[in-house]
C-alpha cells in the first residue's frame, strides 16, 4: 500500500484517506465515458486500484481543456487528456505535466458514411467537412491536408459545435466531421444503421500522441508515491482489459453512468486496444522522448502552438515501466 499525508483535495492539498485507510482519489475523463475508459472502471472491480491503495472515482469530462484546466486548478487529483490540448494548456502556464500518455497512435481523423466512396485525403476536396474550433483536430487538419498534397481552401471546413457533430453527419448537413474514429464511428453506426469509414490522421502521415494521464506539478513534487501508483494500476488495467474485453465492457456497463449500450461500448474498446500499439509498448503509459519530441514539433511547425520543444516541459518520464 502507498502511504498518503491526509488532506482535502478541494483545499489544494494531498487526496483524503478513506475510511479503510486508501487514499480518495479522483480522475476527471476527457469526455463523457465510451470505450476507452472501459479499462478504468475494470480496474476498479478488479481492485487494481485498490491494491495500490487508491479508492478511485471516475468523473466524466467536458472536453480535454477543461480536464487539463481542471487538473490545473486541483479540482481533480489527476486527469485523462488529449496530448495536444495539454500541451498548449502547459504553454499557457499551467502547472501539469503528462505522466504517461497510453494511445500511442492517436485516434483524430475524418470519418463519413462508407457510400462516400471517400479512400484518400484527395477525396476530400469539394467536400463539406465538419470540424470544432479549437480542438487539436480543427488546427491540424489544414496542415494534415497539405501533407497529402491537398490544398485547404478546396475543402469546405464548417464550424459545428463538438456535441453537434454526429447529428450534422447523420442529417447530410456535412459529408464529413473531424473526430476520434475509435470512439465516434460505433456511435454513428449504432444511431444511424449505416456503415461508417473513417482516414485515421495517423494512417497518412500525422501520429501525434493521444489521451493519457495528467497530474498537477505539486501532486508530482508532494507525492511521486501517488502518482507512481495511479501509474501502475491504469497500466494493469489497460493490460488486463486488453486480453479481456468482454469483461471490461460489462464492468464499465455496470457503473458508468450516461455509457454508450454494450454493443458500441465493445467496438469502442476494441479500437482502442489497436490504439496502444501493445508489441511496441508492452508497458501502457510508457512513452519515449523520441514520440514527445515528433508530436510537439509538429504541433509548433503546423498549428499556433508556440511552446518550446522540450519533453520534459510538458511530460514527466519517470513514471512508468520501470515503477
Amino acid at each position: 500500500m502507498v502511504s498518503l499525508a491526509v488532506a482535502g483535495c478541494s483545499a489544494g492539498g494531498a487526496p483524503d484517506s478513506s475510511a479503510e485507510g486508501d487514499a480518495a482519489v479522483t480522475v476527471t475523463l476527457n469526455w463523457v465515458p465510451y470505450g476507452e475508459h472501459a479499462p478504468l472502471y475494470y480496474g476498479v472491480e478488479r481492485g487494481f486500484f485498490e491494491e495500490e491503495g487508491i479508492d478511485l472515482t471516475i468523473q466524466p469530462g467536458n472536453g480535454s481543456g477543461n480536464t487539463v484546466q481542471q487538473v490545473a486548478q486541483r479540482n481533480t487529483d489527476f486527469g485523462w487528456s488529449d496530448t495536444p490540448p495539454l500541451a498548449n494548456g502547459i504553454s499557457a502556464g499551467m502547472p501539469v505535466r503528462s505522466v504517461g500518455v497510453f494511445l500511442q497512435t492517436g485516434p483524430s481523423s475524418v470519418e463519413f458514411f462508407a457510400d462516400q466512396g471517400i479512400t484518400e485525403p484527395a477525396d476530400l476536396v469539394g467536400k463539406t467537412v465538419g470540424g470544432t474550433p479549437g480542438d487539436a483536430m480543427y488546427g491540424t487538419f489544414p496542415a494534415w491536408l497539405e501533407l497529402n498534397g491537398v490544398d485547404p481552401a478546396e475543402v469546405n471546413v464548417v464550424n459545428v459545435d463538438a456535441a453537434g457533430k454526429i447529428a450534422a453527419l447523420i442529417e447530410g448537413k456535412v459529408d464529413a466531421i473531424q473526430g476520434f474514429h475509435h470512439d465516434q464511428a460505433p456511435t454513428i453506426e449504432n444511431q444511424s444503421g449505416e456503415e461508417v469509414d473513417a482516414l485515421p490522421f495517423a494512417d497518412f502521415g500525422m501520429n501525434l500522441l493521444g489521451t493519457g494521464l495528467v497530474a498537477n506539478e505539486a501532486m508530482i513534487q508532494e507525492d511521486p508515491e501517488l502518482v507512481a501508483a495511479m501509474v501502475r494500476a491504469t497500466s494493469r488495467s489497460f493490460l488486463e482489459a486488453a486480453d479481456n474485453q468482454e469483461a471490461a465492457v460489462k464492468a464499465m456497463a455496470a457503473s458508468a453512468e450516461q455509457a454508450p449500450e454494450e454493443s458500441v461500448l465493445s467496438a469502442q474498446l476494441a479500437a482502442t486496444i489497436e490504439l496502444l500499439n501493445l508489441e511496441e509498448a508492452p508497458v501502457p503509459g510508457t512513452n519515449t522522448e523520441e514520440q514527445w519530441t515528433d508530436t510537439l514539433t509538429f504541433l509548433s511547425e503546423n498549428t499556433d502552438f508556440d511552446g518550446a520543444v522540450t519533453p520534459a516541459e510538458y511530460w514527466d518520464g519517470t513514471f512508468g515501466e520501470d515503477q
